[in-house]
């Protein structure tokens, strides 16, 4: 079925590049003296390395040239990108200069050594989206079969001795967190404390796209913090702690699939005050650290020692030496006295059944099926695919009586999105605003009010006096997993690109498939330095690469899998083949950390006790440091006056 005639006109995009509405104000700071009105004219001269200055002509004199003014190059921060409202949705292609691998290599480069004052600890977390990006890569390159946890040692190997890292982590853990306090928001909103259907609220380019353009949609949005920023969270305010560090003597550097990630880790709910440092001081994408790689001489493909080790903590392994109960590790001095905790190991690469865009619709479905306590088999999970597999809806019911208990979607895309947009306003009540989602909501309104029969005639077809049905009106969406990028988060625009396809010695192809060889068109550049390469598609992934990824993020586990759950469980639902989920202890140190980084007592550790309401000033601060919130931003561009 083709898209909506309101989609084509606005020549909307899955992958959405600046509109030319996209400015930011001149702001002279450098102001000349004031001139007489009948001053000459000045001129603007650009020198050989690219400076701008401006030469008045009539303070030339006799044998002397004109005196010259250098002017200040206008520049675009993350604030501007943030503050501005004439894209529709976040910057997968404005050149970011504070927040590139070029700011991550000076900030080591130029850090003090460990026994200044002024020593910062450097920390990288990396998403598992990017390791599959990475073992896709390796293995279309090469005959390895690589799983994510050899390529998660390697890169610790190679961010530790080529970068000097102190700490890698990857950001599944952080994700667990993510989704306990998705699950208590979600009974939060179904007990009347919010609007319904709930919004993912993990993409970043969704929710910029929703303050620019869809405030209305911003009440249903997830206020959960995603598991960057919770990420963020556990270095500064948990890990730090342990670490007998401030927040601001930490950096902390995470690796993300996704360029939108660099502008979320800059709102200035993530900023704290009090140490004036963010939970994530620079965001780079897989891209980036291949790129980094590169630079280093590093070779991902060879193997590193213990890259074959199962994740930490595993039961089957005893403790190591230096690492207490609780699986801290502990230093320890010459004399073999305890010293200072070093560094807690957080449980490695934990899979979450269901997506690989963070798994948050079938996490809702495990614990609604869980808190149910139905015996096996009671409940019945059917999947209807809408148009693609990019948009997929997810209704749970009592095999017995029949009543829905939940009605979710999965939702990829800015098309896919905005015929959701339009349905939950529809549902809600609430009436779509401007961009392309509200332009026929009101006409499709009506259109959907006469095909249920809404007006006299609808049933004239059944013959005359033949009893009318009652109309039965569709349940709506409890909870839908909103992702800006077709595929999700593993075709992020940050993603590695698919190896060159081609005959070897073949000229390479540009963007619209063409093979081109410069050399035999005449292109030479005047020094002697290879030719920049061609800019990239706004479409950079295709379906085939990203089956790829998808199928390293889910079939190349750490470890086999477990035994298959009977039929009715929580896995069952929505779980990828030899998925294995996350287990006891990450649930328990969860709650340990709840209770620590708000000073709660009494917590009880696992599930409950995430879901347990703190009360006082324990809930205050457990909100702050997991959750945030979301501002629409008011357009000040008139349409009419946009240059073309």
């Amino acid at each position: 079925m083709a898209f909506s005639g309101a989609l084509t006109l606005t020549d909307l995009n899955d992958f959405i590049t600046p509109s030319q509405a996209c400015i930011k104000p001149v702001k002279q700071t450098n102001k000349p003296e004031p001139q007489d009105a009948g001053a000459a004219a000045t001129q603007i001269q650009v020198d050989s390395t690219g400076s701008y200055f401006e030469i008045s002509a009539a303070g030339a004199s006799a044998g002397q040239p004109a005196p010259k003014q250098k002017l200040t190059t206008a520049e675009i921060s993350l604030n501007d990108c943030l503050a501005c409202s004439g894209c529709i949705t976040s910057a997968e292609s404005v050149l970011i200069t504070m927040q590139s691998h070029t700011e991550v290599l000076n900030f080591l480069e130029n850090n003090p050594p460990p026994h200044s004052g002024s020593h910062k600890v450097p920390v990288i977390s990396i998403a598992p989206q990017c390791l599959a990006s990475l073992a896709a890569s390796i293995s279309s390159t090469s005959s390895q079969n690589i799983s994510l946890l050899q390529v998660l040692r390697r890169v610790a190997a190679f961010c530790k001795a080529g970068l000097g890292f102190k700490h890698v982590y990857d950001t599944t853990f952080a994700r667990h967190l993510s989704l306990l306090e998705h699950a208590k928001e979600f009974a939060e909103r179904k007990a009347g404390g919010g609007k319904l259907p709930m919004l993912a609220s993990a993409c970043p380019g969704w929710v910029c796209y929703a303050e620019k353009t869809h405030a209305e949609m911003l009440p249903f949005i997830s206020q959960t913090k995603s598991p960057q920023q919770v990420m963020g969270t556990l270095i500064k305010e948990w890990l730090s702690a342990k670490w007998g560090k401030q927040p601001d003597q930490i950096y902390h550097v995470t690796v993300m699939p996704c360029y939108d990630k660099k502008l979320e880790a800059s709102r200035q709910d993530f900023y704290n005050d009090a140490y004036a440092t963010r939970d994530v001081d620079c965001v780079i994408t897989t891209g980036e650290l291949r790129l980094l790689m590169h630079e280093k001489g590093w070779d991902l493909s060879a193997p590193v020692p213990d890259e074959n080790l199962p994740p930490r903590p595993h039961p089957t392994l005893p403790l190591e030496p230096g690492i207490a109960q609780d699986g801290i590790h502990v230093l320890h001095d010459a004399d073999g006295a305890i010293d200072a905790p070093a560094s807690p190991d957080l449980p490695e690469l934990l899979t979450h059944p269901g997506t690989s865009s963070g798994s948050y619709l079938h996490s809702l479905i495990a614990a609604l099926s869980a808190s149910a306590a139905a015996p096996a088999g009671a409940l019945e999970l059917a999947t209807k695919t809408v148009r693609t597999a990019d948009y997929e809806e997810y209704t749970l019911t009592d095999r017995a009586s029949g009543a829905v208990l939940f009605r979710g979607a999965t939702c990829y895309g800015f098309r896919n999105l905005q015929n959701v947009v339009r349905k939950v306003g529809r549902e809600a009540g609430v009436q779509v605003g401007r961009g392309a989602a509200g332009r026929m909501a009101n006409l499709r309104a009506r259109g959907r009010a006469v095909r249920r029969g809404g007006t006299a005639g609808a049933g004239a077809g059944a013959g005359v006096g033949a009893p009318q049905p009652p109309a039965q009106e569709e349940r709506g969406y409890d909870y839908v997993e909103v992702m800006a990028c077709p595929g999700g988060c593993v075709n992020g625009g940050g993603q590695l690109r698919p190896p060159a396809q081609g005959a070897a010695g073949a000229a390479p192809a540009d963007a619209e498939g063409f093979a081109r060889d410069w050399a035999a068109s005449g292109v030479k550049m005047d020094v002697d330095e290879p030719l920049p390469a061609a800019p990239l598609a706004p479409k950079w992934g295709d379906r085939e690469w990203t089956r790829k990824v998808e199928a390293a993020y889910w079939h190349t586990l750490p470890t086999p899998p477990p035994t298959p759950p009977a039929e009715g469980s929580a896995l069952a639902f929505g779980a990828k083949a030899g998925a294995i989920p996350a287990d006891g202890h990450a649930d328990e140190l969860a709650g340990r950390i709840l209770a620590e980084v708000t000073g709660a007592l009494g917590v009880v550790g696992g599930r409950e006790g995430w879901m347990t309401d703190l009360g006082g000033a324990a809930e205050e601060r457990r909100r702050k440091l997991f959750r945030t919130q979301y501002r629409a931003v008011e357009s000040e561009v008139v349409g009419l006056a946009v240059k073309w």
